[in-house]
């Protein structure tokens, strides 16, 4: 179809002296009385076009077909040019007409080449690093980033290292726009909740794995509800000490603090030493008086039954008991006397008095 005005136009009407819309005769310039101009002849400019190219191109019709060929080989390049090879550390992701179509394990794939289709091959097992705490913040006019409020309303300095991966390379790209400052900013939020619910001293000792374990779980479940694509791998705690301005006198408290349990531990160890001994001790003397106690007991009832028959022998002969009794007294008092009675009534007179003189300076030297 020609787009020249034949018969007074496309939507017919009007005679050789008349445009299109019937706006009246020509000009001399051949313009309508529109004053636009006369669409062009396509179908004219097709022709002149295949006859330029003739001119060009020796051989007539070949000459057509090695334009066909040529463009298929250009065709084939181009498509070829879509092969790409993601590498064991990375992950493909495809796009065509700027949208997401899937993402590609390690190995040769292809996809539709530039400008119909992209890739992207980032890196998913770089261990990347966030250090934070480590600088000086403008932000804060020149405070340190790392400053937070513990529970027990102290400041404490924190430097500290968060390393991560992406571990889905599609969320990564399109979900987030700055990844570190990402990183950055989830940190600094969760190690703020986890080290302001706790006390200085707490932080600084006892519990300090367990804010790097906590503020890593936190990290991970704010970059999830962003669905970030990146997976936090470890918190380094690498300081926790109070500001500057004050380190030496939490240094003097911190010194105290552990003279206090030096102490205690000291005690602790005289304690353990010194009350076994003595509860030994206390056994020794418990089963010591036992011992007095049933000997004792033994002796006086051995009396009593002693004292029981020599009145059970009173009782049925008196005068041979009081005979024996005074006897057994005589001899028990006299054997331990150092003189010698002598009784000259009872014939005795042939008896020498002999005085052991030698005995006697015995008995002195010895006493």
């Amino acid at each position: 179809m020609s787009w020249n005005n034949q018969g007074g136009g496309p939507w017919g009407g009007g005679g050789k002296d008349q445009g299109p819309w019937g706006q009246g005769p020509k000009r001399p310039n051949g313009g309508n009385g529109g004053g636009g101009p006369t669409p062009p002849d396509l179908e004219e400019m097709l022709r002149k076009g295949q006859e330029s190219m003739k001119k060009f191109m020796p051989g007539g019709a070949g000459g057509g077909k090695l334009i066909v060929f040529g463009l298929i080989a250009l065709f084939a390049i181009w498509m070829a040019t879509g092969f790409y090879k993601v590498d064991s550390k990375s992950q493909g992701v495809q796009l065509v007409f700027g949208k997401f179509v899937k993402s590609s394990p390690p190995g040769l794939h292809w996809n539709f080449p530039s400008p119909i289709g992209d890739v992207f091959i980032p890196e998913v097992t770089t261990v990347r690093e966030v250090a934070i705490g480590t600088g000086v913040s403008s932000l804060k006019g020149g405070t340190s980033e790392g400053m937070i409020l513990t529970g027990d309303q102290n400041i404490v300095d924190v430097e500290y290292k968060v390393l991560w991966v992406i571990n889905d390379a599609a969320k990564f790209l399109f979900n987030i726009r700055d990844p570190e400052t990402t990183v950055r900013a989830a940190a600094q939020s969760a190690m703020r909740e986890v080290i302001g619910q706790r006390s200085l001293a707490d932080v600084n000792t006892k519990d300090r794995d367990r804010v790097a374990t906590e503020a890593r779980d936190l990290i991970q479940a704010i970059l999830n509800e962003y669905d970030a694509g990146i997976s936090i791998q470890q918190v380094n705690m690498a300081k926790i000490d109070p500001p500057q301005a004050v380190i030496e006198a939490f240094n003097d408290v911190q010194a105290a603090r552990q003279d206090k349990e030096r102490k205690q531990n000291e005690a602790e160890a005289y304690r353990n030493r010194v009350v076994p001994t003595a509860r030994g001790e206390a056994q020794k003397l418990i089963q010591e008086a036992e011992a007095y106690k049933e000997r004792v007991i033994k002796d006086a009832e051995g009396e009593a039954d002693r004292f029981k028959s020599v009145y059970d022998s009173y009782v049925v002969n008196k005068d041979v008991t009081r005979e024996r009794l005074y006897l057994e007294t005589m001899q028990d008092v006299l054997s331990k006397s150092d003189k010698v009675l002598i009784d000259n009534e009872k014939g005795s007179s042939g008896v020498v008095p002999y005085l052991p003189l030698p005995e006697i300076q015995k008995r002195k030297g010895g006493q």
